[in-house]
């Protein structure tokens, strides 16, 4: 019954030559780098080829180490400076004028992109909320497992460690990563992490470090600012972040590449109702799943 005979809307449309994928980066570059040892070690089977890193803070990023070992062209554009140049003291989208200098840089950024045509984005760490992903796919790894609903939302949603929060103060014993086709930021929208969820790592245990559950809601409780979540360096969030760590070890650095090969290879549509569709490869029917779980053998989420 999941077999598909209806239309499905490849996300990557098949072509002649192998798809190519810029990295994009603003930190410290581990995913950028786990994406990219992947593709060296498969080689010639590898399904994409990466053309570009693009990096938003060339001054603190490790943009510049990772372009040089692995050959490639680097883009730099630094955020931070362009939004001083007009008149902006710190990078925001909280203001109609902060917006309209984030969608001059993203034009600048497009116009440097534009002559390396590239087929999709991988996202590694990329901080600005930038509708390059557009002009172009961009995949993105998130520390939470986004089949968690609540109230018929994804709940383990928002930036940082804040998926690790909301998963251990829910009572979650194991945490996951979760791979999405990355959609257009829209000022005022919630919903930042709704794009396809392509792909959700393998379960990883939540470690309370020796605490308990009662006790980390306590600290929560206690927090008085307006942005509860990730704000403070409390016991809860020293041991989010320390989650997140072992999460992107043992989630991010076996699903994002593997799910990135499937998507490069075309395996990833959506049918005309909306409903992810996924294929063994192009001489293979699609069928409809919820997602892809990537660990030692790939697994079919129905």
């Amino acid at each position: 019954k999941s077999k598909v005979s209806l239309m499905v809307n490849v996300f990557l449309k098949d072509s002649s030559k192998k798809p190519s994928a810029a990295i994009f980066l603003s930190g410290s570059g581990t995913n950028a780098e786990k994406l990219l040892e992947h593709n060296r070690r498969l080689g010639a089977r590898s399904a994409w080829h990466p053309a570009l890193i693009v990096t938003d803070r060339p001054r603190t990023s490790r943009a510049r180490e990772i372009a040089e070992k692995y050959g490639l062209p680097l883009l730099e554009h630094s955020i931070f400076e362009f939004y001083r140049a007009h008149g902006q003291e710190k990078v925001t989208l909280a203001t109609p004028e902060a917006r309209h200098v984030r969608d001059l840089w993203t034009d600048q950024l497009r116009a440097m992109i534009a002559p390396y045509k590239i087929d999709f984005g991988l996202l590694a760490g990329f901080v600005p909320l930038t509708n390059i992903v557009s002009d172009f796919p961009c995949l993105n790894v998130h520390p939470g497992d986004l089949t968690v609903m609540k109230d018929g939302r994804r709940y383990l949603v928002g930036l940082h460690s804040v998926p690790i929060e909301l998963a251990i103060l829910s009572g979650a014993t194991s945490l996951r990563s979760s791979v999405i086709l990355v959609q257009p930021y829209t000022p005022g929208a919630s919903e930042m992490d709704s794009g396809p969820l392509l792909g959700i790592s393998e379960p990883c245990p939540a470690d309370l470090m020796g605490h308990s559950l009662e006790e980390l809601r306590a600290v929560f409780a206690a927090r008085k600012n307006e942005h509860r979540h990730g704000a403070n360096k409390d016991l809860l969030s020293i041991i989010a972040a320390e989650n997140q760590e072992r999460l992107k070890e043992q989630g991010d650095w076996i699903v994002y590449p593997q799910a990135a090969e499937d998507f490069a290879r075309g395996c990833f549509g959506r049918d005309e109702h909306g409903q992810l569709c996924w294929r063994e490869d192009q001489l293979h029917a699609f069928q409809t799943v919820k997602t892809i779980e990537y660990g030692a053998v790939r697994r079919l989420i129905r």
